[in-house]
């Protein structure tokens, strides 16, 4: 669905990070580990939050 606003984990604010993430991984721009690095997201659990979330609302938005 939607990524989390919070790190499962530690706590930490990771939802901000969501966009520019997306934007740039997809593009080809950049290998995902130096996105994340330039996003400022050093903690192994926050960048698990990241690489793995996949994007489901335009799958489940026509069901309800």
């Amino acid at each position: 669905m939607m990524v989390p606003v919070r790190c499962f984990t530690c706590g930490t604010v990771v939802g901000e990070h969501w966009e520019a993430f997306d934007e740039r991984a997809n593009e080809g721009e950049e290998d995902p580990q130096e996105v994340l690095d330039d996003l400022g997201v050093d903690r192994y659990c926050c960048r698990r939050m990241l690489v793995s979330h996949t994007d489901l609302v335009d799958v489940v938005a026509p069901y309800q």
